[in-house]
């Protein structure tokens, strides 16, 4: 709040202007939350009845189908994320992906890191007589925390907002968003690590601290491949983990840049002069003159560098059948 000694607000100097009061900039905080909040409630778009493969859907459905189908001997997935959206969880419950995220219950579900130490198997009598694993399966972390986190009587809870409301927003001109934020709920906020001067010390703090560890941890563990995308080694509380997980002998990373006069390239570079496992996957130049960030994007990777997988094809071969078993309904009625 602005009242916290501790609060960035108390270290500003305001010129030519006279200091606004704690109610102006609580209000300043409430509407900068919900802006963020707004900004960040994307809906994942519905899978046209005519799409045939992945290059049909979007990325986030083909990423997460190919990610899961690796081979489980070789360990579970687990996603790393900075974004606040909920769009992977979004993707995960349509393809039928189980996950664990930190939190345990449903309703309104509480923040259990020990849930990270759980996996999923089929029981015997399901399984040919044997346990097996569950292959759609993995692991989530939101590094800088998400839309629908909230802080409830001291503890962390999750709940999936309704982000109906919040269709064709970022579509809007300022003047239609700031529209929008006004009639807007008043208990519409966020919980976060936000863009800050103050994040890495948020990032020491509980639910964070834990999700952090657990990334150093993985990134520490034998045979890790790291595949980097859509981060700019922009947050140094993110970028350190990494460079210190570099001294891992069997840590292989591959960063992909769509930009290829991005400075990521020269630090990648170092990176790999020094360890020689670090790749980068990029634009040519060529490519990015004629049609720049259409090569080596998250969209372009998880659509036509990634390998393609026969459940995908599957899920929408059934989404297919679904679109026409409702339409034939809705003609007899």
């Amino acid at each position: 709040m602005a009242n916290d000694p501790t609060a960035p607000f108390s270290g500003v100097q305001w010129k030519n202007l006279p200091a606004p009061s704690v109610e102006d900039l609580n209000w300043l905080v409430g509407k900068l939350g919900k802006a963020i909040f707004s900004e960040c409630a994307l809906q994942l778009p519905d899978t046209s009845p005519t799409a045939m493969t992945a290059a049909d859907v979007p990325p986030h459905l083909g990423f997460l189908s190919k990610l899961v189908v690796r081979d489980s001997n070789l360990g579970r997935t687990h996603l790393f994320t900075l974004n606040y959206d909920t769009l992977f969880e979004q993707a995960m419950e349509l393809l039928g992906i189980q996950y664990f995220d930190g939190f345990t219950g449903r309703a309104d579900a509480r923040f259990d890191p020990s849930v990270y130490g759980l996996d999923i198997y089929y029981p015997g009598e399901v399984a040919e007589g044997r346990v097996r694993r569950f292959d759609k399966f993995l692991h989530l972390y939101k590094l800088h925390g998400s839309i629908h986190w909230k802080q409830k009587n001291g503890e962390m809870r999750a709940r999936h907002p309704d982000l109906e409301s919040f269709a064709g927003y970022g579509a809007l001109e300022p003047g239609g968003k700031a529209q929008r934020l006004s009639a807007s709920p008043a208990e519409l906020e966020t919980i976060g690590i936000l863009p800050t001067s103050t994040k890495f010390a948020q990032t020491l703090t509980m639910p964070y601290a834990h999700l952090f560890r657990a990334f150093q941890i993985r990134l520490g563990a034998p045979q890790t491949f790291l595949l980097v995308l859509g981060y700019g080694f922009g947050d140094d509380h993110v970028t350190r983990i990494i460079e210190t997980a570099l001294m891992n002998p069997s840590l292989v990373m591959l960063v992909v840049e769509p930009n290829p006069q991005s400075q990521i390239l020269d630090r990648i570079r170092r990176y790999k002069d020094l360890g020689k496992r670090a790749f980068l996957l990029t634009a040519t130049e060529n490519s990015f003159q004629t049609a720049p960030y259409s090569a080596a994007t998250f969209d372009d990777f998880s659509r036509t560098i990634m390998p393609d997988v026969q459940w995908l094809d599957d899920f929408l071969r059934l989404r297919r059948f679904e679109k026409q078993l409702s339409s034939s309904s809705q003609e007899q009625i």
